[in-house]
């Protein structure tokens, strides 16, 4: 039981972190375009065929 009062506010603790590192990339628009970036990696335009 001396474990348990131990590692649930650690438990707490870190799923607040979590929930504030999860709002903060909400904040900084980091969700923004999810698509673009899968498709940019495709885009060639770097180099012209010959």
């Amino acid at each position: 039981m001396d474990g348990m009062m131990f590692l649930i506010p650690i438990a707490l603790f870190m799923g607040f972190m979590g929930l504030l590192a999860f709002l903060w990339n909400l904040r900084n628009r980091q969700y923004d375009d999810p698509k673009g970036a899968a498709m940019r990696i495709l885009n060639d335009d770097d180099f012209p065929l010959p």
